[in-house]
């Protein structure tokens, strides 16, 4: 599997450079390649890349931004008719030309994230939209939550998540979502899961800041579908990771009853590179059938010798009266890009329906 930033090649920029040619007859293919490839483009990583990829196409492109998003769009049509589509996240570009050059042509601006989102995603361009237009911009996302296209119906909760990963947060919404709840109230039903699961993000960044706001939202949509008690679910999973007293009554989350016990973990000392290994018994000792969440935590050491807890889940499912299992697991320390590992003493811990059980340590080492 190749690197992310490899999607941007000499093949993709001739083919692309053939797109455009066919719908903007003056339009340099020769110089626009040599312009794609001058100065220290190997050296680049993949946004870098994406974003010299937008600087110069606007090279190329009209000077009136009006003229130039009406030409975006034939050169997606170009793009469609030689079915030069796959991999459509090399083209995010376009939605970075919007987020580049029209901010300050708001009424441009949000008729070509129209267009343009249902090629290639736009959530990430409509946020500098938000920031600057705010109710203004929100308004029009609501609309966006009614339209026929279910890319477009995305965008509404998509772009307006809170905050949305490796993108700029919200600050005013982080505060106050209650201008975006609309749009997920007109999207809680919506037929596209692609749609639903965006919504569940958009609650599961609110309940980051606003708990009480998304606990709320969950008793007025509870039972309504099965797929909107899904959406609930999948954004309360922060509140149930954090295990939030409300959100485990919401579920019938109890663990009166429930018995941990030979918890042992058999790999005391683990080696970076290697995997921590170890298990328990779980026993329901109630007279009835009990829903359990299983989590179990690890307390990694971090640089300046703290701990911070990750928490991991198990399952979730119900136990017959006095059913006995053993749970074994593995958890990899294999180097990752997204974690560093620290060597010294951690902590593992099991999660009973939000109560955390007793913590046992094992070492990281070299």
């Amino acid at each position: 599997m190749g690197l992310i930033k490899d999607i941007y090649s000499v093949t993709f920029y001739e083919k692309f450079g053939q797109a455009v040619a066919e719908v903007h007859p003056a339009f340099d293919k020769q110089k626009f390649f040599e312009a794609i490839y001058e100065g220290d483009f190997t050296q680049k990583e993949w946004k870098d890349r994406m974003k010299h990829t937008t600087l110069v196409l606007h090279q190329f492109m009209p000077e009136n931004f009006p003229q130039a998003v009406l030409l975006i769009d034939k050169i997606i049509e170009s793009l469609k008719k030689n079915k030069f589509t796959d991999g459509n996240l090399a083209f995010i570009f376009f939605a970075d030309y919007i987020e580049i050059y029209g901010l300050d042509d708001f009424k441009t601006s949000v008729k070509a994230f129209v267009s343009i989102t249902q090629f290639i995603s736009c959530e990430f361009a409509v946020r500098p939209f938000i920031l600057k237009y705010k109710e203004k911009m929100i308004e029009e996302m609501t609309q966006w939550s009614l339209h026929e296209n279910h890319h477009v119906r995305r965008l509404s909760s998509e772009g307006s998540r809170p905050r949305l990963p490796w993108a700029m947060a919200i600050p005013f919404l982080k505060k106050d979502p209650a201008s975006i709840l609309p749009i997920l109230e007109n999207l809680k039903n919506d037929p596209s899961e692609y749609v639903r699961r965006s919504v569940a993000n958009n609650l599961n960044d609110i309940a980051k800041d606003n708990p009480q706001i998304v606990l709320e939202i969950a008793n007025k949509w509870k039972g309504s579908s099965k797929e909107t008690d899904a959406i609930i679910k999948h954004g309360a999973r922060t509140l149930l990771k954090q295990g939030h007293p409300e959100i485990l009554s919401h579920y019938g989350l109890e663990s009166t009853n429930i018995e941990l016990s030979a918890f042992e973990i058999k790999t005391p000392i683990v080696k970076i590179g290697d995997y921590l290994q170890f298990h328990f018994h779980l026993n329901n000792k109630n007279e009835n059938t009990k829903t359990v969440r299983l989590e179990y935590a690890v307390h990694y050491k971090k640089s300046k010798g703290h701990l911070a807890k990750k928490v991991f889940k198990i399952s979730e499912k119900s136990y017959l009266p006095n059913q006995l299992i053993k749970v074994e697991r593995n958890q990899s320390f294999k180097i990752i890009t997204t974690r560093v590992f620290h060597t010294g003493i951690h902590q593992l811990s099991i999660i009973i329906n939000g109560t955390e059980s007793q913590t046992l340590e094992f070492e990281l080492t070299d």
